[in-house]
Order: C-alpha cells, then structure tokens, then sequence
C-alpha cells in the first residue's frame, strides 16, 4: 500500500489541479513527517496521510472528504489508511487516533504559517516567529477562511502549547521548501 512519496503525488496529481491545493498537500504532509519523526511513529505513513488528505476536494469541495474513500481504494490503499484520511472531517463522529488528531491540527495551521510568511517583504518561512503568526491570528481580516478556533483546538487536542506548535510547523515547513521535491510548484 505504502508507494515511493513520487507514486503518492502522482496519485495526488491524477485528482488534483490547483498549485494552492497541490502546495497545501506538501505543506501538510510536510509536516505530518515532521511529527512522526518527533514522536517515533512511521514517518513515511503520516506523510502519505498529510500528502493525500485532500485528495477528493478539488472535485467534491461541497463534499469532501467523502470520496476520499472511492479514490483511494482504486489505487489499493486499505481501509485503515482510508479512515486515517477521512478523519479529518470536521463533524468525525469518533474519537481521532494521535496521527488523527495531529492530521486536523495541522490542516489549517499550515496555510496559515504560509500565508504569514507570504506578506513578509522577503516572503520567506527562515525568520518567521510563532509571536508574528499569533499577532496576524488576532487580525480577522488575514486569511479569513482560516478558522482560529480550528488552530486553537488543534494544538490542545495535541497536548502542545499553541506557539511551540506554531514554531514546530514553521520550522518544518522552512526546512522543506529548501529541497528539491518541494519546488514543482514551490512550497512558497
């Protein structure tokens, strides 16, 4: 089940066009890696979840992540790698496992740290702090799609203190967009 990352984004390519989704993709898978290898888990498998998390929303934005299920299985991935992609339903009527949990605190966060970094005059992720991010959480009109309450969440579902998951991520991320594989299309 588990395919080389290059197999993963060619699966991911098939079902998704837009640069901003395929960008999210990357930046959430990036840092899905980064907390399995901070936690000990298999960083390949929380990376596939974070890549394919979206895999059905450029076609089923009004119903995603609802044929994530039927995408997925046509390429052999199995139930339990399925479910770990759906869970990041809002209204997920169970209880999330820790890469679940992990999986829906990241999945705003994300594009937000990269929305930061993006007014910055250098438009770069190196120097930017969790204090600028958490200022420009407060401002409701940046990034108003971006649920705050999502972020909040997210992290004390994680047992992480809000700035320490804000430096964590944007760390990952900084790190990330210096490699290879994330410059077609560029993480920024």
């Amino acid at each position: 089940m588990l395919r080389t990352r290059e197999e993963n984004w060619q699966a991911l390519r098939q079902h998704v066009t837009s640069d901003v989704l395929l960008k999210h993709s990357m930046a959430v898978e990036v840092a899905m890696q980064a907390y399995a290898e901070k936690f000990g888990e298999d960083a390949q498998y929380w990376r596939t979840v974070g890549l394919l998390h979206d895999i059905d929303f450029d076609k089923f934005p009004n119903e995603h992540p609802a044929h994530a299920r039927e995408i997925l299985m046509a390429y052999g991935y199995d139930d339990a790698f399925i479910t770990d992609v759906e869970s990041h339903a809002r209204d997920w009527p169970k209880e999330r496992s820790f890469l679940q949990t992990t999986l829906l605190a990241l999945d705003e966060l994300t594009g937000f740290i990269i929305a930061c970094a993006m007014v910055r005059p250098d438009k770069s992720l190196d120097n930017l702090e969790a204090k600028s991010v958490l200022k420009k959480m407060k401002d409701k009109g940046f990034a108003r799609a971006v649920n705050r309450d999502n972020i909040i969440n997210g992290a004390a579902a994680m047992g992480i203190e809000l700035s320490e998951h804000i430096s964590f991520v944007t760390k990952a991320l900084a790190q990330a967009a210096k490699k290879p594989e994330y410059q077609n299309p560029p993480l920024i």
